[in-house]
């Protein structure tokens, strides 16, 4: 089978198309053959900014063809997405039984990879901002996988008015077919009126007009990798608050929870409320997919197609 590696850290150009043994699943494993892959930020930072090389992984979806010893519910024949920490960048990958869904009829392999897992980061860190309903959103990189679906989600749980912020106004009439009232660029001084919760996820020095950017008593959920430092004044003379989202740690610690959302967001897609935007490469144009997520100039998810 073929699987994108590296073997060194710098930018896309190091990543490389090579062959490899198709493996088998462990205990509580299935081996899928992948038919889309999600590139996300983290994955091109790490590929750019790790000490040492380390596997592909992240969102694939595709076919199940083997399972593992104690696998229940899953056989061959399955389709299935779900987060992979192996190397998910190929052919065949091995997926966790615990973190695989099942995909629904109706939709194909690229809208669950560019549903599931963006939109799981998406609906959760819009939770975690408990919006109310006729309160306002800010959204940042809004044209970004999991951008688009936040600008879609503030407005299906009820926000009267959602800013979207991008890096480019080329981005902007994109963000308004999504349903933003306003786009702004980040290089702007003002921001639109002050939003009631902000999702950021972008951060370094975007966290300060992000926090900015809100009403008294407004919430900042961060979730990006991108770091960024915020003084305790800016919080304590307005009463806002900064919280921080992590995916992972709802996969890992609250799995109902994490199921609830999954279930969710497919009943969003069925109802035509939420419509996940892609754009594919094939496998061994990893690279070009790559340097497309580092400079921010994608609209919606970037897949790769084995």
């Amino acid at each position: 089978m073929r699987r994108v590696g590296y073997e060194r850290s710098g930018g896309p150009e190091v990543l490389e198309l090579s062959s490899a043994e198709v493996p088998a699943p462990g205990p509580g494993e299935l081996l899928i053959k992948v038919q889309a892959i999600g590139v996300t930020l983290p994955v091109v930072r790490k590929v750019r900014e790790a000490a040492d090389p380390s596997p592909l992984g992240g969102e694939i979806a595709g076919e199940v063809v083997a399972v593992g010893e104690g696998v229940t519910g899953y056989t061959p024949g399955y389709r299935v997405t779900g987060l992979c920490f192996g190397h998910g960048y190929a052919d065949y990958a091995i997926l966790a039984a615990r973190m695989a869904s099942p995909i629904p009829d109706g939709a194909s392999a690229v809208d669950a990879v560019a549903l599931v897992r963006s939109g799981l980061v998406a609906l959760g860190a819009l939770d975690s901002a408990r919006p109310e309903s006729g309160e306002t959103a800010l959204i940042t990189a809004a044209a970004s996988g999991v951008g688009h679906l936040a600008v879609q989600l503030a407005r299906v749980r009820g926000a009267s008015w959602v800013v979207g912020a991008v890096s480019n106004a080329a981005k902007t009439d994109f963000v308004r077919d999504l349903g933003a009232d306003e786009v702004v660029t980040y290089d702007r001084s003002h921001w639109g009126e002050p939003a009631d919760y902000a999702l950021d996820a972008v951060g370094g020095e975007l966290l300060k007009p992000a926090l900015g950017a809100l009403a008294p008593g407004g919430r900042l959920v961060a979730y990006s990798s991108g770091g960024g430092t915020i003084q305790a004044y800016d919080l304590l003379v307005e009463a806002k608050s900064v919280i921080g989202f992590q995916i992972r740690r709802i996969a890992e610690g609250k799995p109902d929870v994490y199921d609830h959302w999954r279930q969710e967001l497919w009943q969003y897609f069925a109802s035509g409320r939420l419509r996940p935007v892609h754009t594919e490469f094939a496998l061994e144009d990893a690279a070009h997919a790559h340097a497309l997520v580092e400079s921010r100039a994608n609209l919606g998810k970037v897949v790769l197609i084995p």
